[in-house]
């Protein structure tokens, strides 16, 4: 499997773009603001060709770019939960933040809503660019936060390790997503945690939305939003 990131030019957010091996089609995963010439860059390098975009959830810092990278033909691929964000991103940030973006990138100018939606399912498989998705519904940061889970690992990645798992904001190195902003919901992330994160294996990886990448055998041991957990019944 190919996988490499992207990190966007606000908040840290990572964008990835996955795909099952060179010259194939790729999937984009979370494209943040200003990522759509690396993101090119990545796929005319590869000779990959965009097959759709997938987005853990619809907070701004992870879909600010699908305008520009949306080609046609393109689905995006989100929670129906979250669908209501694409209408306009804007919702989900306080006034000052949503001026200083708008200064910044011009967001008001490059935004607009995409045609072809496809809702996630809560639970399941996707099967897409040759890849078999898994889909993991793990709400609290958004009400339609999800992760999605691929077998095998990038090229490079220690063979200890056999899945991997784009866990957007509900899981980074050492921390977790809040759940404070509109739509969170604290007990829904510990719910989300203990029956969704805690389950996976210790040989996944984790490719967050935010930071560093990690395993899940990792945080379960020294992420202490996952050691005050019960184990799942």
């Amino acid at each position: 499997m190919f996988a490499r990131s992207v990190t966007a030019s606000a908040f840290g957010t990572q964008c990835y773009v996955v795909a099952a091996g060179p010259g194939e089609e790729a999937l984009i995963v979370d494209p943040g603001f200003g990522v759509a010439d690396q993101v090119r860059e990545v796929l005319a390098a590869e000779g990959l060709r965009p097959a759709a975009i997938l987005l853990t959830h619809g907070h701004y810092d992870h879909i600010a770019s699908v305008t520009p990278l949306c080609s046609p033909g393109m689905a995006v691929h989100i929670h129906p939960d979250d669908r209501y964000r694409l209408a306009n991103p804007k919702t989900s940030l306080g006034p000052g933040m949503a001026e200083m973006l708008e200064r910044q990138f011009g967001v008001d100018h490059v935004w607009q809503e995409p045609t072809d939606v496809v809702d996630l399912a809560s639970a399941g498989q996707l099967e897409i660019a040759g890849l078999q998705i898994g889909l993991l519904a793990a709400p609290g940061h958004t009400e339609g936060s999800v992760m999605f889970s691929v077998e095998g690992v990038p090229v490079g990645i220690p063979d200890v390790l056999d899945q991997t798992v784009f866990s957007g904001d509900v899981l980074f190195a050492g921390s977790i997503g809040r759940t404070d902003l509109p739509g969170g919901d604290g007990a829904a992330m510990q719910q989300s945690l203990r029956d969704v994160v805690l389950p996976l294996s210790d040989s996944a990886l984790v490719l967050p939305g935010h930071g560093p990448a990690t395993t899940i055998g990792r945080e379960r041991s020294t992420n202490p939003y996952l050691t005050q957990l019960d184990s799942p019944l």
